[in-house]
């Protein structure tokens, strides 16, 4: 496989999971974290991180907006909901490292 078909092939599997998480708003970010470590924060955070080391001026603003579809207050205000105990012993159980 070419260099070019992987980027391609890659930039499609990133779009089909943003779209993805932009239709599973059920899916809290501290979920995320708890099961897989990661969550659309930090897919903005990586996002912004390329951009800038390819020589572009992001912020997290935007890449937050990118990756959530519209802005991230307003999606808080939509879709975010107060973590639970459970949630919150979870984090702190996965995250004894950080």
């Amino acid at each position: 496989m070419s260099e070019i078909s992987q980027t391609e092939l890659e930039a499609a599997a990133f779009r089909r999971l943003m779209a993805h998480l932009r239709e599973r708003t059920d899916v809290q970010n501290i979920d995320m974290m708890n099961l897989a470590g990661f969550c659309r924060n930090c897919l903005s955070r990586w996002y912004m991180e390329a951009a800038n080391e390819a020589g572009l001026d992001m912020n997290k603003e935007v890449a937050r907006e990118i990756v959530y579809g519209m802005p991230y207050d307003e999606w808080k205000e939509k879709y975010q909901k107060e973590a639970s105990q459970g949630q919150l012993d979870a984090f702190k159980i996965s995250h004894k490292h950080d």
